[in-house]
């Protein structure tokens, strides 16, 4: 079985949102979080979704999920005061009602310019691995810096990849790491790869789009904006 959780309990802080959290923003007549779900519900590969989600948007999310027809939802589940609760809360519910060897793909609900091919990819990593986490190449050059701004490195851009998602894993591994996680205290992990890191799993990359990006600052949605544009006019026009 392969089940997706996507996450989308943010408030969007820094989209200076007033009137509802980003992953409800809406373009082309579909909020962000609905073109999010749309590419794991039409994938072949996909058996189930949780979706993590505000408790206070948990009906709004009910109504678009429910005006477009998807099959696949199966709960919406609250979301908890970190990105690491809120996926923990995802994980239990999977936990409660999947076999331990179904692969997770851990997706932001607000990463909307996903594919099917790098869900397909995630999914046989997986299967091969054990671990995954999407990637893309750097395209600029990583300086690291230390005290009063002083350079230490400057690491080559073929050397590096920027984090993607999904990060997928084995429902076992990635449950087994929350329960230790939170036997010991730690909820600073900054993300479900970091996590397995360093509780000693070995990790494994799959290219994804470089487009893939997570829509966290006004820049971010009109560059998405401007993919479904186009994607639309591709459809239309042809060109």
């Amino acid at each position: 079985m392969n089940a997706a959780l996507i996450f989308a309990g943010g408030t969007g802080k820094r989209m200076n949102l007033k009137a509802m959290p980003k992953q409800f923003l809406e373009c082309n007549g579909k909020a962000i979080i609905i073109h999010t779900i749309e590419h794991f519900e039409k994938h072949d590969g996909i058996d189930c979704i949780v979706v993590v989600c505000l408790e206070s948007y948990i009906g709004y999310l009910k109504k678009l999920i429910d005006r477009e027809k998807f099959q696949k939802v199966k709960w919406i589940v609250p979301g908890g005061s970190s990105g690491q609760e809120s996926i923990y809360n995802g994980l239990k519910t999977l936990h409660e009602h999947c076999p331990e060897d179904t692969v997770v793909l851990i997706h932001d609900g607000v990463r909307p310019l996903i594919n099917e091919q790098t869900i397909t990819d995630n999914i046989q990593c997986v299967r091969e691995k054990g671990c995954c986490v999407t990637v893309s190449p750097a395209i600029e050059t990583i300086i690291k810096t230390g005290d009063n701004n002083h350079i230490t490195d400057i690491i080559p851009r073929s050397d590096c990849s920027l984090a993607r998602a999904p990060q997928s894993f084995y429902l076992k591994d990635i449950f087994a790491a929350h329960e230790r996680s939170i036997a010991e205290g730690r909820q600073d992990f900054i993300d479900s790869a970091s996590m397995m890191t360093h509780y000693g799993h070995p990790l494994f990359t799959v290219l994804g789009p470089a487009e893939n990006i997570k829509i966290t600052t006004p820049s971010d949605f009109y560059i998405f904006r401007s993919y479904v544009e186009a994607q639309l006019n591709e459809q239309i026009f042809g060109v």
